[in-house]
């Protein structure tokens, strides 16, 4: 629908009307002589005299229309678009998730098909992800380095998609830098104006990379506010076969469960253990209990200006009122 922003403006409409009839008469002084009406068919000739008579009342029509859509177009009119509905965010929560080289341990099931740590990642954290409406998004991918991919952001489907494309290595080495992945989510949730910052920090192994230790950085964490909840991924014994036959090993003999957990109660949050796919949706249902999204919204309209459109209008007729004289002159 449309509407204007400033509808009083139409006050100044009769405006033209008012200094006709109350301003004084102008006064000629150029020339002192007595006008004969009868007289202007001999001076002008009866077609020329016509023709003023007809191109009258078209120049004081275009200026009628010329005065008001100037007048609308100094309303603002405004097309109002279809009402979208906004969340209202309730905290900023940011996403570490671990693409060392121990992430490509198969030792997940995922639609019955064995597949390795970091898709059953993909899926489980993609659902979580797009369950998180009213929340601020953010996502640090971390290996021997910590890299920010995705800045906070109310777009889940970017979020997402960044974490479907992510892919072991992509943040350097084998290694896995623990506290830089704090410390980073630490940095950029610093100068949020949100009172509530979450981190879900996941991993299947030990911090041997990077300048922070990871308890340096979730006591900083905790002095910022920061809440933290760790994960830890991979299966306790698969079996392995081998020329001396089958055996049993622990994938998961390299993740430091101990610093996990200091981690997440130093900053008010819990340590999770997921061991196959079925634990680690659970984790994160678990998580949309113990941080609720938001639920209210705000309903917002888009609003696009209009008042280009009355003022080029108005400006074609003061064109055309100084063009009427200008051809009646050239017409033979």
């Amino acid at each position: 629908m449309m509407e204007f922003a400033w509808p009083w403006m139409f006050a100044a409409l009769p405006l033209p009307l008012l200094v006709r009839w109350f301003a004084p008469a102008a006064t000629l002084t150029a020339q002192a002589a007595l006008r004969v009406p009868v007289l202007d068919e001999f001076r002008y000739g009866a077609e020329e005299t016509a023709s003023r008579e007809i191109a009258r009342p078209i120049r004081w029509l275009l200026a009628t229309l010329a005065w008001v859509l100037l007048v609308a177009s100094a309303a603002r009119p405004e097309w109002l678009g279809a009402p979208l509905e906004l969340p209202v965010t309730g905290r900023d929560l940011m996403l570490a998730v671990d693409l060392s080289g121990s992430m490509r341990e198969e030792d997940f099931v995922l639609d019955k098909r064995r597949v390795n740590r970091l898709k059953a990642t993909k899926a489980v954290a993609g659902e979580f992800i797009q369950r998180r409406r009213g929340d601020r998004l953010g996502l640090v991918l971390f290996g021997e380095h910590a890299y920010l991919q995705t800045p906070l952001t109310f777009d889940r489907d970017t979020v997402r998609t960044l974490l479907e494309e992510s892919a072991i290595g992509l943040a350097g080495g084998e290694a896995t830098a623990i506290g830089d992945a704090i410390g980073l989510a630490v940095k950029k949730l610093v100068d949020s104006p949100q009172p509530d910052h979450v981190l879900v920090l996941l991993t299947d192994g030990v911090n041997n990379a990077g300048e922070v230790q990871p308890l340096k950085a979730a006591e900083l964490a905790s002095q910022m506010g920061l809440k933290i909840y760790t994960i830890g991924v991979g299966a306790d014994e698969i079996l392995v076969r081998d020329l001396f036959g089958t055996r049993r090993v622990n994938p998961s003999r390299d993740l430091d469960e101990a610093t996990l957990r200091a981690i997440a109660e130093q900053t008010g949050g819990r340590y999770f253990r997921a061991r196959d796919s079925e634990q680690l949706s659970q984790i994160y249902r678990i998580l949309d209990q113990l941080e609720p999204a938001a639920l209210e919204s705000r309903v917002f309209r888009p609003v696009t200006s209009l008042y280009m459109w009355p003022l080029g209008a108005a400006l074609l007729c003061a064109l055309l009122l100084v063009l009427i004289p200008a051809l009646r002159e050239r017409m033979p």
